[in-house]
């Protein structure tokens, strides 16, 4: 018996140290037209609409946006399917203080928390390299498709994936 509840003991520790977060980040869908907070277009509705398919079946807990309606517009689909309310992090302070506070709010959360972050093509990759993935490439202005998925443990990026979701983009 002492063998058993040592074994299930190491079991449950090794489990525990294994966890790791799960981040998905993504960039807004395309855009309306150019004014200052822009809703999404067709493609980037269907864009949003294509996000939720890829994710039901992770069911992210946590949605963090920009305040801009392009952002919380791309999340939205995902978010009703999963009863999650999205967050809006503020864009006081600039763009830096933007992914710092991101970053702060993802690493405050559960070791097994599931996070869907939709950004900017300015601050994806910023965000993820403060989360620990120091390969993320930055994103041109007429990229859409790219999902970066990292599993975090602690400080550090234990593993990072870039997928693509939606109709594909072309930038020349």
């Amino acid at each position: 018996m002492k063998r058993f509840l040592l074994a299930a003991a190491v079991s449950l520790l090794t489990a525990t140290s294994a966890m790791a977060q799960t981040v998905y980040l993504v960039r807004h869908a395309e855009k309306a037209d150019a004014g200052a907070d822009p809703a999404l277009s067709e493609a980037g509705q269907a864009r949003a609409a294509a996000l939720a398919a890829m994710l039901a079946d992770v069911h992210p807990g946590h949605i963090f946006t920009s305040p801009l309606q392009r952002t919380r517009l791309t999340a939205a689909p995902t978010a009703a399917f999963h009863s999650v309310t999205v967050e809006p992090i503020s864009l006081d302070g600039g763009g830096a203080a933007h992914v710092a506070a991101i970053a702060e709010r993802v690493r405050a959360l559960p070791e097994d928390a599931v996070v869907l972050i939709v950004g900017h093509s300015n601050t994806v990759p910023p965000i993820a390299r403060a989360l620990g993935y120091a390969e993320a490439a930055d994103m041109p202005e007429c990229e859409y498709d790219r999902m970066t998925t990292l599993h975090l443990m602690g400080d550090t990026a234990a593993h990072g994936q870039v997928t693509r979701y939606g109709a594909p983009t072309t930038c020349p």
